[in-house]
């Protein structure tokens, strides 16, 4: 046999060896912890939900799943550390439209790119979201709301969760079609921006319907309008912006995992199953339907990748024409 022979022969063989030593390797996965980046505060829908998930997610996966809370700059601090962190499975990130479609055009010196840095495992919930007040407030409904704005010498305060997230454009977009002007308070997450509110510092505040949830009952707030095409069943006599003067708005939020770029497709399949897994829970079902979170069709890395892309085209040139540009 040739010299040339032999080195074919071996080199085939290690590389079969190789492969081997791969695959089995990749089947024991994951073998310690998986960390899931929450790039908001405890106490906001993005952590609820990652925490709830979190359960029914470890124990198809076979490890624990340890939240990890990284606010600020609307989820791009967490999402830096995501892009930083190994691409070996053992970090994702519950990543929503604001960090993968907002941010890469609102912030100048942004530390990571979506496109390049990330790959989808699985979209994991739809947040609905709402136009909110003070349960005192003399603003009962949304024409009202809009009569007070027009009709106010400086432009109405409003709070959210962070500049550039989903609410906040949202509220954007609704006070360019309303035609008013609207000062935006942002805050680092949604639990302070609603304190705030509750106290009196600001007169409304654009919150997801699983925060607001515990307060509306309670009497301490009361919602005008949602901003989803469909009135919420767990709010069935709250109108839609749409239903008040606004015909064919709605504007809403989405939540799925990521995974650095050059996480193993191995890696990815086992996350998505855990993904689906959780999803399929009775528990996660019924909490679901208590915060008002709507269950994505398909959790599917393919369907992720197409919202993702589907958003980009219409949020991306609004946050253009509006001329929001932040250091970052």
């Amino acid at each position: 046999m040739t010299k040339q022979g032999l080195t074919r022969r071996h080199l085939l063989a290690a590389g079969i060896a190789t492969g081997s030593v791969a695959n089995a390797a990749w089947a024991a996965f994951p073998e310690k912890p998986i960390r899931w980046i929450v790039g908001y505060p405890p106490g906001g829908a993005t952590d609820t939900i990652a925490r709830l998930i979190g359960q029914p997610f470890s124990s198809r996966i076979g490890q624990p799943v340890v939240v990890d809370n990284r606010p600020g700059a609307g989820s791009a601090l967490g999402a830096t550390a995501l892009a930083q962190s190994p691409p070996d499975g053992y970090t994702m990130m519950g990543a929503d439209n604001g960090t993968l479609v907002i941010n890469p055009v609102i912030y100048q010196n942004l530390q990571y790119n979506p496109e390049r840095d990330f790959r989808p495992i699985g979209l994991y919930a739809g947040i609905n979201l709402l136009l909110a007040v003070r349960s005192d407030s003399p603003i009962r409904t949304v024409a009202e709301f809009l009569d007070n704005a027009r009709a106010a010498r400086n432009p109405v305060p409003y709070a959210s969760p962070g500049i550039g997230s989903p609410l906040h454009l949202a509220m954007e977009r609704l006070a360019r079609d309303a035609r008013i002007k609207l000062d935006h308070i942002a805050y680092r997450g949604m639990a302070p921006a609603l304190n705030d509110v509750l106290a009196g510092t600001a007169p409304c505040i654009v919150i997801d319907y699983g925060t607001a949830a515990e307060m509306l009952r309670a009497g301490r707030l009361r919602a005008l309008a949602s901003f989803s095409a469909t009135r919420l069943a767990a709010l069935p006599d709250v109108p839609t912006l749409a239903e008040q003067g606004l015909p064919g708005f709605s504007a809403g939020a989405w939540q799925g995992l990521i995974a650095p770029k050059r996480t193993p497709d191995a890696a990815i399949e086992r996350l998505t199953d855990a993904l689906a897994h959780g999803l399929a829970d009775p528990q996660v079902r019924a909490r679901y339907a208590e915060l008002g979170l709507d269950l994505p069709a398909s959790s599917d890395p393919q369907t992720f990748a197409k919202v993702w892309q589907d958003d980009a085209a219409i949020w991306q040139p609004l946050v253009r024409d509006l001329g929001i540009r932040l250091d970052g």
